[in-house]
């Protein structure tokens, strides 16, 4: 199926804007160039509470952002994209906004802590502390916890179900993953049928860019801390929601993790989006299948949060 005439608009008015490629700058400029791209998202729709607060990691304390619907019965934690290496709240404001409305779920979005000045496991680290500070928080005993994250984020979600299964808690009702980076593998398919495709929101070169800033050494990136494919299992983790794009390097390693988890006896639901680039979930508003995305997930989240024993 071709891209769809949205993103291809989208890209088209991205390709001309004149920006250099992200390789070509350093993660500072980087940074300032994908909050102004963040900025033309938009505003998302009004959420009851939301309130800015900051949560103890290892050394610092991290930005947070809480956004409370009416009537709120579970929380999640999110965690963005931006390659390990684009950081703040703002990109994902519109979107997380959608999700805590469409899912009845008080949603925390936390800046953790990028790269290269703080490389791998850092953001790792930073996610595992806010999960654990936010567990502590719950309103009551038995309140349902999940954890979601898109590209990069969807790692950080990734291996911190991994760790909360191993450390035995906090307990998760469920983990969303959203085209989440999950092996250093640059070599699969997806990658052959999109990587080079430059003027797509993610090639190869950007993705190894990113890899060369959060975790340089082959060592680090074969760690299932980095590359959660590679844990030795996938048992006991949480049910999986995992969104899938097709004009997506990562496309592959998404669909190889929903397969290893249903294999581990893992419940999963995979959303496909056979016109979408990477990056689309989060730009809402300018991308409307993103919104219907998002709403999407929300709603299956809902009815998980619904049917919860303490839901």
């Amino acid at each position: 199926m071709p891209l769809h005439p949205e993103a291809l608009e989208f890209l088209r008015q991205l390709h001309e804007s004149g920006n250099p490629p992200l390789i070509e700058l350093s993660p500072v400029d980087a940074r300032v160039m994908a909050a102004g791209l963040g900025a033309a998202i938009g505003p998302g729709p009004e959420v009851e509470l939301v309130s800015d607060l900051t949560i103890p990691v290892d050394g610092a304390q991290i930005a947070a952002r809480r956004y409370e619907p009416a009537g709120a019965r579970g929380t999640i934690l999110w965690l963005h994209g931006g390659g390990w290496v684009l950081d703040g709240l703002e990109p994902s404001d519109a979107m997380c906004r959608i999700l805590a409305e469409r899912s009845g779920a008080t949603v925390y979005s936390i800046d953790y802590r990028v790269a290269p000045e703080h490389p791998f496991p850092v953001a790792v680290d930073d996610s595992w502390a806010a999960l654990e500070w936010i567990a502590a928080h719950l309103p009551q005993s038995g309140w349902p916890l999940l954890i979601g994250g898109d590209s990069a984020g969807g790692n950080l979600a990734a291996v911190c179900a991994q760790r909360a299964r191993e450390a035995g808690g906090p307990s998760l009702a469920a983990q969303i993953l959203v085209y989440p980076v999950v092996d250093h593998d640059m070599t699969t398919p997806s990658y052959l049928d999109h990587g080079s495709n430059q003027e797509l929101l993610l090639d190869t070169r950007a993705m190894a860019w990113f890899w060369d800033h959060y975790a340089p050494t082959l060592a680090e990136r074969d760690d299932p801390e980095a590359s959660p494919l590679r844990a030795e299992s996938l048992a006991g983790l949480p049910p999986a929601t995992v969104v899938i794009a097709e004009y997506d390097p990562l496309r592959d390693e998404g669909l190889a993790y929903a397969r290893r988890l249903r294999d581990a006896g893992v419940e999963v639901t995979v959303h496909e989006y056979d016109d979408m680039p990477h990056g689309f979930f989060s730009f809402v508003n300018l991308f409307q299948t993103g919104n219907a995305a998002v709403a999407k997930v929300g709603a299956q989240m809902r009815a998980l949060i619904a049917a919860h024993p303490s839901g």
